[in-house]
């Protein structure tokens, strides 16, 4: 098995208009600069099971030719302890149910793109005749290859004598849904630690609906005379469990302690998400205070 590491933040987007994604793509970290000169849209393909087709496009802003591959691998955001959230990609042995990556296919799947242009490329979804209702998952390895690079190698005579090939890739998730899926969260455990200038926040979550929880979380900090100090909101996108850590500087004059922590956590608020493929789901409100 070959797997892969990949440390990325939760981002989400969908848009069929290459004008907007394309813009996305240029401040989006994960589509963006992880794929050095080849740009990706969307960051998240989604696809049904009453058209069982989608597309994104690959454009290459460069001044020469980039040939591109895809395949499919399989990876969920995991976390560790600490709450620093990791995608690990697996190419083979895959046995969770929900990998779409067996069922996928791509259109073409190997390509050459010329220099300021975009190429489209189809996905094609087809799923066993018995799979049940849900939501699969997949993720899409884009690898651009650019040009041949020579690199400086000892040598009897100092010349020379080997090239560099470099290859860059970026890894962007498909969804696949089929009939009535739900979207549900669950708040297992929530924390928070200070020190002189941040405030350290860590929930623990739980997806429990059969589709992806892909929403927002927000954090307000109150000191004890109930003046607001920080208010704080990122994406999050829960698979199954996760672990997500928020460090949120607060700095040397913060108010009067006990602080106060709000915790939101909604599937309202993502604006890089087209609202038809945003799953409803469940709000949920907590506080806590640290000293």
């Amino acid at each position: 098995m070959r797997n892969q590491k990949i440390i990325t933040p939760q981002v989400e987007d969908k848009d069929r208009q290459w004008g907007f994604l394309f813009l996305l793509a240029l401040f989006l970290t994960f589509a963006g600069s992880a794929l050095a000169n080849v740009l990706v849209a969307p960051t998240v393909v989604f696809i049904d099971d009453k058209s069982r087709t989608g597309r994104m496009e690959v454009h290459n802003p460069g001044q020469l030719p980039r040939e591109v591959t895809i395949h499919f691998s399989y990876g969920l955001p995991t976390s560790d302890s600490l709450g620093n959230v990791s995608v690990v990609l697996q190419d083979t042995g895959i046995v969770d149910p929900r990998s779409a990556m067996d069922w996928i296919k791509a259109f073409p799947k190997r390509l050459v793109i010329a220099p300021g242009a975009t190429q489209v490329v189809r996905l094609v979804a087809t799923p066993p005749a018995n799979l049940k209702d849900g939501e699969y998952w997949a993720r899409i390895v884009v690898r651009s290859q650019e040009g041949e690079t020579s690199i400086p190698v000892a040598s009897t005579n100092g010349a020379i004598s080997t090239k560099l090939n470099m290859v860059m890739q970026t890894a962007i998730m498909l969804k696949y849904r089929k009939g009535a899926v739900t979207s549900q969260i669950e708040l297992k455990e929530a924390h928070a630690v200070t020190t002189d200038t941040s405030l350290t926040v860590t929930v623990s979550l739980a997806s429990t609906g059969s589709a992806s929880y892909v929403g927002t979380l927000g954090i307000r900090v109150l000191d004890a005379t109930k003046k607001e100090l920080v208010q704080q909101r990122s994406d999050l996108a829960v698979y199954r469990e996760l672990k997500r850590k928020v460090d949120i500087p607060i700095g040397k004059s913060s108010g009067k302690k006990p602080y106060q922590i709000e915790i939101s956590i909604s599937t309202d608020g993502r604006t890089d998400i087209m609202p038809a493929d945003i799953i409803q789901g469940n709000k949920i409100q907590y506080s806590l205070s640290v000293e």
